[in-house]
């Protein structure tokens, strides 16, 4: 096999002299692809048709026309310096031409008649400098962007907030980001007085995420109420601004870095309107902070065009036109210069919100290389104050809401925890092997953390979100958590699971709990499961989402259930349904559903890849064992979709008639969990058997009917 041909550097050289071209040549073109040129002019021309390929200028000074110093300043003006690099050739060695040709920015300097080791080393060393300096500016730029996904996934977590308690779409955040950043670049490209640089496009971008943080403050009747809010009602809604202000200006830490000040700007005064008929503070004009105008404008737009509780959506034309015509307050006569030079652009954008990474890797590249042109700082500090930044950015977002957030990685094997995550738990900040750590297992029990892990690695790189609701031991006392986390997958092919980055919420923070009366209708009182009523219509939900799915539904119940309320007490076989309810909860995945039927007979409806069969060991064995003197035993039927079809009814029938062989000892003895099957449908279809009655069944075995 041949092989690959390798691609060789392509050095200009430029002289009037053809034999000093000719000696250069000579010297190099083993190595490298040479160009000449014999004038300045001719340079010129060449880099413009060429410069994408070129890789070192060899560039003499005196030259009739266009002589180098010249070159030099037209590389400057277009700059071509930045990517090609420039050696100096020259007879003369004096200080006034080097300092010169340094000031204009050559790289190097070599004078005749020439030393082919010096040449040759010089042109070598150059070449490779260059080189590093592009890598780096690709390394540099890979991080920030991968620090970019996580300030976007932060972002993603505040959408979920406002989502879960204002009743909004979770992407009004996502959107309001992306219309802040095309109004600035706008407003660059319009007025001289706006220079806003890609880091500073990029701060008030992100910090355009808490416009509306305050409103974790505001009763949720306030806050969600469909119809018009009453005079009282409303002043209560305006303080969301000043509260999330508070909530800023009182961070325990980074309240000087430019993130949370303008952070600060937006929460505030985002409300403000140009004719000073706005709040809290009655700001006019240019007394507004421009970043509070962007947001404000983009906040209203965002929020026209989206469904709300109190009123439908708009098309994109009719909000631009109430924008523009006052309905919605008064704005900077600017920026709704820039809303309609944006209008064709904007709705294009929104609508392709998922591909805008492409735009953020761009501009992040040009982000790094605007850094690197100053001169007053190094490559290494350069790197530093990036990622400081960034880290500054994820602490800034941890230090707002009281959340263990977590990030898991594959390589290194560790849990990394936000500060008031680790000190919460009382864990250290980064947990090596947690899968096999003695601290974090007895936090959340081996079941939960496998669970979690497999729940997470069953995720693909186009849904990669998964929520999972588990009992966790925090500071010594037993609490459900709500865990919401995305998986990161690799871009290979096939793409590698390499980790997660997410948070677990107290389920009882006002924040995030259900509504009391609801959970009590949708809930089981003695078990906290969900009622047989409310699990069916859940499932059915489900099951006409994902009509194509591999669903099964297991029904189980206790065997002597009824011998140990006569041995030990009603109150006993109380406390023994709900310490079988406890374990059902640690033994599930977090979009299984289980709930208690009635007495003693619970059912788990579960989504599953093929094998099903060790899943269902794994849950059976796991659910039995000792519960002080009494052996705990069940026995279990199983239903599959792809067996009996996708109806709810069809479903429980057969993992009821599974449950029955056992009950009725028609399958082999110490059968404990049986699948239905192609047998059991015949034998139905023969005897005409109908599926026990749950009450008669409770009633026979001494349960209790709820």
């Amino acid at each position: 096999m041949e092989k690959p041909e390798t691609i060789r550097s392509k050095i200009l050289i430029v002289d009037d002299s053809e034999m000093n071209r000719a000696i250069l040549a000579n010297m190099l073109e083993d190595e490298y692809d040479i160009v000449e040129a014999e004038n300045g002019l001719e340079a010129v021309s060449i880099i413009q048709a060429q410069g994408s390929e070129l890789s070192l200028l060899l560039l003499d000074i005196v030259m009739p026309g266009l002589d180098g110093f010249g070159v030099l300043a037209e590389m400057s003006r277009n700059h071509w310096l930045e990517d090609i690099p420039v050696i100096m050739i020259s007879s003369e060695s004096g200080a006034e031409q080097v300092e010169r040709a340094y000031g204009l920015g050559a790289t190097d300097f070599i004078t005749r008649p020439f030393d082919a080791l010096i040449v040759h080393k010089r042109v070598v060393n150059t070449i490779l400098l260059y080189a590093k300096q592009k890598r780096l500016v690709e390394l540099v730029a890979d991080q920030m962007y991968k620090s970019e996904q996580q300030s976007n996934l932060m972002i993603d977590i505040l959408s979920h907030i406002v989502e879960f308690r204002n009743g909004e779409s979770g992407l009004h955040v996502r959107h309001v980001h992306t219309l802040t950043a095309l109004l600035l670049d706008q407003l660059n490209h319009k007025d001289e007085r706006y220079h806003f640089s890609q880091l500073d496009i990029s701060t008030i971008s992100t910090a355009s995420a808490l416009h509306d943080i305050g409103k974790i403050a505001i009763p949720e009747e306030i806050l969600n109420k469909p119809s018009k809010l009453t005079d009282e009602e409303f002043e209560i809604m305006k303080t969301h601004t000043t509260i999330g202000a508070d909530m800023l200006e009182n961070l325990p830490i980074h309240r000087d870095k430019p993130l949370v000040k303008v952070s600060y700007e937006i929460c505030r005064w985002h409300h403000e309107r140009y004719d000073g008929k706005g709040y809290p503070d009655g700001l006019t004009g240019d007394e507004i902070p421009i970043s509070a105008q962007v947001v404000s404008l983009a906040d209203v737009y965002d929020a026209l065009t989206s469904k709300r509780v109190y009123k439908g959506p708009y098309g994109h034309q009719k909000a631009v036109e109430m924008i523009l015509n006052g309905e919605c307050g008064v704005f900077n006569p600017m920026l709704l210069e820039c809303l309609t030079e944006l209008s064709d652009a904007i709705r294009e954008r929104l609508d392709r919100e998922d591909n805008s990474i492409l735009d953020s890797r761009q501009n992040l590249v040009g982000l790094t290389e605007e850094m690197l042109q100053h001169e007053d700082v190094t490559v290494s500090k350069r790197t530093l104050q990036l990622l400081e930044h960034e880290r500054i950015k994820h602490d800034f977002f941890a230090a707002l809401t009281d959340e263990i957030q977590f990030e898991f990685t594959m390589n290194p094997l560790q849990v990394t925890l936000s500060p008031f995550g680790a000190k919460r738990m009382g864990f250290p900040e980064v947990i090596k092997d947690p899968l096999h750590d003695a601290q974090t297992l007895a936090m959340s029990g081996p079941e939960t953390a496998y669970a979690l892990s497999d729940l997470l690695r069953s995720t693909s790189p186009g849904q990669p979100t998964i929520t999972y609701d588990c009992l966790l031991n925090v500071g010594g006392e037993e609490r459900w958590h709500r865990i919401v986390a995305r998986a990161t997958w690799s871009t290979d092919e096939p793409p590698r699971y390499m980790g997660a980055i997410g948070k677990a919420t107290d389920i009882h923070d006002t924040r995030v709990r259900l509504d009391d009366l609801e959970r009590q209708a949708a809930s089981d009182s003695l078990t906290g499961l969900l009622n047989h009523t409310s699990a069916k219509k859940q499932i059915e939900i489900r099951l006409n989402e994902r009509p194509h799915g591999k669903f099964a539904l297991v029904i189980f119940d206790l065997d002597l259930f009824k011998s140990a309320n006569d041995t030990y007490g009603h109150l006993f076989g109380d406390e023994l349904l709900k310490h079988l309810a406890d374990k059902l909860r640690k033994s599930i995945r977090g979009g299984d559903i289980v709930a208690r039927v009635g007495g003693d007979e619970f059912l788990i409806f579960m989504e599953y890849k093929d094998p099903l069969e060790p899943i269902i060991r794994r849950v059976y064995h796991f659910l039995c064992g000792p519960f002080g003197d009494f052996n705990i035993s069940l026995s279990m039927g199983v239903a599959q979709t792809d067996l009996v079809g996708t109806a709810y009814s069809d479903l429980f029938r057969a993992a009821d008639r599974a449950l029955y062989t056992i009950k009725r000892g028609q399958r082999g003895k110490g059968a404990k969990y049986v699948f239905y099957d192609e047998s059991m449908r015949k034998d139905e279809a023969a005897s005409a058997i109908s599926p026990i009655d749950n009450g008669e069944k409770n009633e026979a075995e001494g349960g209790e009917t709820p």
